[in-house]
């Protein structure tokens, strides 16, 4: 289990140049895009930029509980990921810590307007120089996992 310095129970607040913050207003109520955020079935078919598959070996959807996945590249490579999640607000709010390499916090806030929702996806990192290891990269591959949610959202 990798050892990890995230705070377990709260949001970090971190300075600017430690945020990648991504959004997309979707043309589906809020109820239906939590859900695909929160159902494993559904989350599993959309996580990740394009090309990408799942295989997630657990999903404990509860303050503390974890979350544990191999990300498929399309390049065949494979990427284990561990998260424990901290706080869930129904149709409002998922915060989780990425515990494996590269260490994060994500914080998704979910906003309804008339039959839309705003999505708001934050990563928060302890430092300026870890976020900018992965921010060059970060928008574009976030955008591309929007894409693929609105994806399941239109097919169900």
């Amino acid at each position: 289990m990798t050892k990890h310095h995230l705070p377990e129970t709260e949001i970090i607040n971190a300075a600017p140049e430690c945020q990648i913050i991504s959004s997309r207003v979707l043309d589906t109520p809020v109820e239906k895009v939590f859900d695909a955020w929160t159902d494993p079935k559904k989350l599993a078919r959309w996580w990740g930029p394009k090309g990408f598959t799942n295989t997630f070996n657990q999903f404990d959807l509860q303050p503390g509980g974890k979350w544990s996945f191999i990300m498929h590249g399309p390049d065949k490579g494979h990427y284990p990921n561990e998260c424990v999640f901290l706080d869930i607000v129904k149709n409002e709010k998922l915060v989780w810590n990425h515990i494996s390499e590269p260490q994060f916090q994500i914080v998704v806030h979910f906003e309804q307007q008339p039959e839309k929702t705003k999505v708001i996806f934050w990563m928060i990192f302890e430092s300026a120089e870890k976020c900018n290891k992965i921010k060059s990269f970060a928008a574009e591959k976030n955008q591309e996992n929007f894409d693929r949610l609105e994806e399941v959202l239109r097919v169900g």
